[in-house]
């Protein structure tokens, strides 16, 4: 394994470091792995014994709850593996391990697709595997470079991210193929087969890593000026204190609320909302908190400390703002996956791939093929001709306009939705429009958000904060599992019913405007945002 010593960076700062395909390459077949499965999880769970215990009409909601909750864990799980990996073990060893378990959590998919407890249990270890990896191989990244090569990081973040795709659009396109012709033992099979294989692919680059060692016990880390913030260091308690502690007794109501379940708590509302909301409010009423005070902690702990701490909360807003793109972005695998089942397959147009596309559920497919084609277009062609013509593409402009470009999605696919509710036939072709404008708004959101969450996060804090960044996915997810539980109560469906639209449409209309206001927030709250620069020094590998 590589050291790291803080001298001059002697490689040849025009190639790339030669341990990056190794990281690519198990990037291509995790992803393969992590999609396949991922996509046909709700067609599966609908048609399957899983279920069957369900009538036939509520099938539908349950498997979409199901796969969102899996989402929700898949996203959560990166604050385990960024803190395993910053205290204790280093993102190498961290990402190897739970890379196994995820091995295991396919193989009971593929073994029980019949048994529920199996089945359910191969998707906590799945989630816990990819979720436990996923903020750790994209700093692992970041942390081949440094200052002298750091112009060669945002290529291959893009790559990284072009990867991902790749392994997404192979995925998405052959796996519900697989589900169809060969069943489920193969179809969650092969994801499995492929998983293994990237495994064995990070582990033959061991010898040629620069791995950041595991952080020691810091009296100066994150939450320890936090704590001392919120004490009141030697002032005492102040309106922060009071503010933190009506934060936790939201979170304490909250989890009352799920165990108790008075007449009018929301129907379905159950474990995971609860508990993610009540985290929620940890978060959100302990930052405010502590940012009304923080200055209080500048006695105890060093400016730098405190300063990076500060820093770290512009970033938890950020990433706040952004959760609600994801409540619309992960729902092309299951709302308009159910939305495609009642369209036309335009097997009747000369275009038309009839010999491969037979299914709504492999939409999904266009996706990652056109984030193949939006990346290197945006950088060859869209960004050099905004910058020609005055206007300066940042990370923050990208990632707001991409939160707009999901509303515009949701707008087309609420229109079509109307048709449908209408009566009347209407081609898959038509879900292209709206897959064009979420991705589009992808690309600008989540392949820059990787290089800008490794970018302003303190060196210490990286693991940690690529963990939140994936945990505004969770919150994303949660948004889509608690508007499913308020439009089941009575109220909601009388409201929606004299609104003269269906549930879906409404719905769809709902998470359009979600979006549209979330991406005015993010450009008020950024307009004044303060950039930092906080990747690694500049340093000589050499053999260790």
């Amino acid at each position: 394994m590589t050291e790291i010593t803080q001298t001059k960076y002697s490689g040849d700062l025009t190639k790339l470091p030669p341990q990056i395909p190794y990281i690519i390459g198990n990037e291509a077949c995790e992803r393969f792995s992590f999609y396949g499965m991922r996509n046909v999880l709700v067609q599966f769970l609908i048609s399957s014994v899983i279920l069957a215990y369900l009538p036939a009409a509520e099938r539908e909601g349950m498997a979409k709850e199901v796969f969102h909750s899996f989402v929700i864990g898949v996203y959560f799980f990166p604050l385990l593996g960024g803190w395993l990996s910053d205290r204790f073990f280093g993102k190498y060893h961290t990402i190897l391990w739970l890379s196994l378990l995820y091995c295991v959590g396919h193989a009971c998919l593929a073994s029980f697709e019949g048994n529920r407890i199996g089945f359910y249990t191969g998707l906590l270890l799945i989630a816990l595997g990819s979720g436990g990896i996923k903020p750790l191989v994209s700093s692992f990244v970041g942390d081949q470079f440094t200052q002298a090569n750091k112009h060669l990081a945002k290529i291959v973040y893009d790559a990284f991210y072009w990867t991902i795709n790749f392994g997404s659009f192979f995925a998405s396109l052959l796996t519900p193929i697989f589900l169809r012709e060969y069943g489920p033992a193969i179809a969650f099979g092969i994801p499995g087969i492929l998983m293994f294989i990237a495994t064995v692919i990070f582990w033959m680059g061991r010898a040629k890593y620069v791995n950041t060692p595991p952080a020691p016990a810091d009296p100066h880390s994150f939450l320890n000026v936090v704590k001392t913030a919120l004490r009141g260091g030697n002032d005492g308690h102040g309106v922060g204190s009071v503010v933190a502690i009506a934060g936790l007794i939201i979170a304490v109501a909250l989890l009352l609320g799920w165990a108790v379940a008075p007449a009018w708590w929301p129907r379905g509302g159950g474990f995971i909302i609860s508990f993610c909301l009540a985290l929620g409010a940890v978060l959100l009423f302990g930052g405010v908190g502590t940012a009304l005070q923080l200055d209080r902690a500048r006695a105890a702990h060093p400016a730098a400390a405190v300063d990076g701490v500060r820093a770290v909360l512009r970033i938890l807003i950020i990433f706040a703002i952004v959760s609600p793109f994801w409540s619309l972005f992960d729902q092309k695998a299951s709302t308009w996956v159910l939305q495609g089942k009642s369209m036309t397959v335009p097997h009747y147009l000369g275009w038309w791939p009839s010999w491969l596309v037979k299914e709504a559920g492999q939409m999904q497919a266009l996706n990652p093929l056109m984030v193949m084609a939006l990346i290197p277009f945006n950088n060859i062609v869209l960004y050099p001709l905004l910058t020609k013509l005055g206007l300066k593409v940042t990370a923050l402009r990208r990632m707001g306009c991409g939160i707009g470009f999901s509303g515009l999605a949701w707008v087309v696919a609420g229109m079509i939705q109307l048709s449908l509710d209408g009566g009347d036939s209407v081609s898959l072709a038509w879900q292209i429009v709206p897959y064009a404008l979420l991705t589009f708004g992808e690309v600008l959101v989540s392949a820059t958000g990787l290089e800008f969450a490794y970018s302003q996060s303190p060196p210490a804090m990286k693991g940690v904060i690529m963990s939140c960044w994936m945990l505004s996915v969770t919150f994303g997810n949660v948004w889509v599992l608690l508007t499913n539980a308020v439009v089941r109560s009575q109220t909601a469906v009388a409201q929606i019913a004299n609104t003269g639209l269906s549930e879906n449409a409404f719905l769809m209309f709902f998470f359009a405007g979600f979006a549209f206001l979330a991406a005015l927030i993010f450009a008020c709250y950024t307009r004044q945002y303060p950039l930092q620069d906080y990747y690694q020094a500049d340093r000589s590998p050499h053999a260790g």
